[in-house]
């Protein structure tokens, strides 16, 4: 079902630039993440769990426990130069793809904080990617 009201919600979180969910407050924090697609150049927006890790921004790219990795977790890899909005507020920030103990530290936080994440883990083989994002600046700014 979750599935199904992903177009809608995604609809809802674009027209009202994060600051509501087809989900309402009963949901999962969500934010929308705007990056350049690696092939086409063209950028490409999708709303997003996250969790707070002081500072920084997590996301992972479960893909609902599909076999493959989204394409936007590809794209960010490419270009780690990336947009956040959130609650109506937009910023740009870099990625930093997690790996090792700090990726597994990432996971185990999502798991943690929704059943479903649990749910996706056992779907597949695959080593979901995990990613910090970080305001960008000048330091930061020419990933």
């Amino acid at each position: 079902m979750v599935r199904s009201i992903v177009p809608i919600d995604r609809w809802v979180l674009t027209t009202t630039h994060g600051r509501f969910t087809a989900l309402g407050p009963f949901g999962s924090p969500l934010l929308l993440l705007s990056v350049t697609g690696a092939k086409s150049g063209l950028e490409r927006t999708t709303p997003l769990v996250y969790l707070l890790d002081g500072d920084r921004i997590l996301v992972t790219g479960s893909n609902f426990g599909q076999h493959r990795h989204p394409a936007w977790s590809t794209n960010l890899i490419a270009n780690p130069a990336a947009r956040v909005t959130i609650a109506g507020t937009s910023y740009p920030v870099h990625a930093a793809l997690l790996e090792d103990e700090e990726r597994e530290r990432g996971w185990q936080a999502f798991e943690e904080a929704a059943r479903p994440y649990q749910v996706y883990g056992d779907r597949t083989d695959r080593t979901f990617r995990v990613f910090a994002l970080s305001r960008r600046t000048e330091e930061n700014d020419g990933s």
